[in-house]
């Protein structure tokens, strides 16, 4: 009877609606934007953070509810311009008021390890450096990866109490980038819904309130922007591995990605 009466408790909980955390990644199609042509000029993105460099392109913004509450930018020259495996894509998150809250970096030495090992399917790897936090996440697409099969990422963010584990897998059904977020119980905890019509790229993002958390939240937004280079980046990706192996690669790192490979514990 006890037992009888714990599993209806139990089943009664879990009949109780989801409460989920909402927001949205809205990205614009071309680079001219009310944001930059608006009050906000370049020159006082640069003064409000050092993070917004003169090479910075803001593409979009992250909005709660109906107020914004990010803004979303690319170091365009070293997107477009860079070449060879210095070639990288960065995202810079910023606040409201253009104070840097995080950069997501698509890391080439880290991307062509992976891929060597996985016979050659472009494998993306990106670093991501949040504001006021130790920790660098390491978000990885799976080289685990058969034809048409939906392609995944995983992530994990250290807390205050002890790791923990995501991964996003791309939905079967669907026309859009549409993604779902799993815990490291195989639980679906949220999804990110892609919005086709904008021709920029938007997705509403809607996160289980139980299991959500702002650095959770920073790392979703910056993964819907990236979403946009996704196919550019891996075919980058595919690009530089074929060099390596007919012997046309220059083997030369971005200098700000080379730093972030330097051992921790080495002597200064």
């Amino acid at each position: 009877m006890a037992f009888d009466a714990a599993l209806a408790s139990s089943a009664k909980s879990d009949a109780r609606p989801t409460k989920w955390r909402r927001f949205k990644v809205d990205l614009w199609a071309t680079d001219l934007n009310t944001t930059e042509i608006g009050i906000l000029q370049h020159t006082q993105h640069e003064a409000a953070s050092d993070q917004f460099t003169k090479d910075m392109e803001i593409i979009g913004q992250v909005r709660d509810g109906k107020e914004r509450s990010g803004i979303l930018a690319y170091r365009k020259e070293l997107w477009k311009e860079g070449e060879g495996m210095k070639r990288r894509l960065v995202l810079k998150l910023f606040s409201e008021g253009m104070h840097w809250r995080g950069t997501m970096e698509l890391m080439m030495g880290r991307s062509l390890q992976l891929s060597v090992g996985a016979g050659g399917l472009p494998v993306s790897a990106f670093s991501m450096n949040l504001a006021r936090q130790d920790q660098l996440i390491q978000l990885e697409r799976s080289a685990h990866k058969w034809p048409f099969f939906p392609e995944k990422f995983s992530f994990f963010i250290d807390t205050a109490k002890g790791p923990r584990f995501y991964r996003l897998r791309r939905n079967v059904i669907g026309i859009g980038a549409d993604y779902s977020l799993f815990d490291d119980r195989g639980r679906k905890i949220g999804s990110l819904d892609h919005r086709i019509i904008n021709l920029g790229g938007s997705w509403i993002v809607k996160v289980d309130a139980a299991e959500s958390y702002a650095k959770l939240e920073t790392v979703l937004q910056m993964f819907c922007t990236m979403l946009r280079f996704n196919g550019p980046a891996r075919r980058h990706v595919r690009r530089e591995l074929e060099k390596l192996h007919i012997g046309k690669s220059v083997r030369a790192l971005d200098k700000q990605e080379r730093d972030l490979y330097l051992n921790p514990r080495r002597r200064r």
